[in-house]
């Protein structure tokens, strides 16, 4: 239940495929699955349209984590009968997409793929190398405040 009202609302996810590290991806959650398009033209997703599962992290408004779920990940093939119900709803979603919708479709056909991910079990803790990394420390630095004299000092002649 979380997880389905956190991705109804997440535009951008977390992905890491295989234990490897993760990165973000635009996706849109249709009917109790998350769908990512990747390929030529579109955002990279390094091992996803190859690994049978993925570890999905959603962020909430604030910047913080809500909530990790691992994912079986398949393929949507454009002869499928998911086809024509999901790419068009993601085609609709892309934003700054060159071409109208129906091109974009026939595009994703033609040279991308489209990974459905389905929620495989409860959510999960994140690793630990996943946690956030103590800030660097800045660049600038300040002048140091001048001492404060109640006299007026005189400059030595």
């Amino acid at each position: 239940m979380l997880v389905e009202e956190v991705m109804k609302k997440a535009a951008v996810v977390w992905l890491a495929v295989d234990g490897g590290r993760p990165y973000p991806v635009w996706c849109l959650w249709i009917d109790g699955a998350l769908y990512v398009v990747s390929g030529a033209g579109e955002q990279s997703a390094p091992g996803l349209a190859d690994s049978p599962s993925a570890l999905v992290a959603a962020r909430g408004d604030h910047g913080g984590r809500v909530v990790t779920w691992p994912a079986d990940v398949t393929r949507v093939a454009p002869d499928g009968e998911l086809w024509p119900v999901v790419a068009p709803q993601l085609a609709g979603k892309r934003l700054n997409a060159s071409g109208t919708a129906e091109e974009t479709v026939a595009r994703w056909a033609a040279g991308c793929v489209v990974s459905r991910l389905v929620p495989a079990g409860e959510p999960v803790a994140l690793p630990d190398e996943w946690e956030a990394a103590p800030p660097r420390p800045p660049p600038a630095t300040r002048r140091p405040a001048k001492p404060f004299r109640l006299h007026r000092v005189r400059k030595p002649r």
